[in-house]
């Protein structure tokens, strides 16, 4: 337990170290950022309160698209990934700005957030514990119809980028990259880390069965 409990936070604190370097690179905010910009913009309320209505309805969503009962452990990794979100941009990195920096290290800071983010979410997922409804989303969009976990991944991407565009979020080159090269980088890092996490599991052989049970 202790070693995938090590693990899933591990993936989780890449994975919004990712974000924040997206964040900072000042070329647009990510999709599910930049669509809930839009919500917030034409409705009101903040972008946190629109965050978490979106991600209570997606429990729904993912559990019709598995065939199974909605996962309410998933209101869990929300609260983690709020506190190290605000870790990352409000302490770590809350005096970084590239808004006039050269634009050559806007993007080197935009591409090497989307690698820590799909290197995150692709080692946060191994453990199988719960996940927050929006990373949780492209796995219920793999497994229902029979696609790669790259295919799934951008598949939603561009649902959510094009909602945001419609709407009037943020959509920028900050919200094109993800969309186009996250899908790839998780699915190139799960099949990486995959036979790695098992290989130091301390238990492996029983968990390689329950794999195939």
């Amino acid at each position: 337990m202790l070693y995938r409990a090590t693990i899933y936070l591990l993936g989780m604190v890449l994975n919004f170290l990712g974000v924040t370097l997206i964040i900072k690179a000042a070329l647009g905010a990510g999709f599910w950022t930049s669509f809930f910009i839009g919500v917030s913009d034409h409705l009101g309320f903040t972008v946190g309160f629109w965050y978490g209505v979106f991600q209570l309805i997606i429990i729904f969503i993912n559990a019709k698209l598995m065939n199974q009962l909605p996962e309410f452990r998933a209101i869990i990794p929300v609260l983690l990934e709020s506190v190290i979100l605000d870790f990352w941009l409000e302490i770590v990195f809350a005096n970084v700005d590239l808004t006039t920096a050269p634009f050559i290290l806007q993007v080197a800071m935009l591409l090497g957030g989307v690698a820590v983010v799909g290197m995150g979410v692709a080692i946060y997922i191994l453990p199988q514990f719960p996940r927050a409804p929006v990373d949780q989303l492209f796995l219920a969009v793999s497994h229902r119809f029979n696609l790669s976990l790259q295919l799934g991944q951008t598949i939603v991407a561009m649902v959510m980028t094009t909602l945001a565009f419609m709407i009037g979020g943020p959509v920028g080159i900050g919200t094109l990259t993800p969309m186009i090269f996250l899908g790839a980088v998780i699915q190139l890092c799960y099949t990486r880390f995959y036979p790695l996490y098992y290989k130091f599991h301390p238990n492996s052989e029983q968990e390689l069965q329950k794999q195939f049970m």
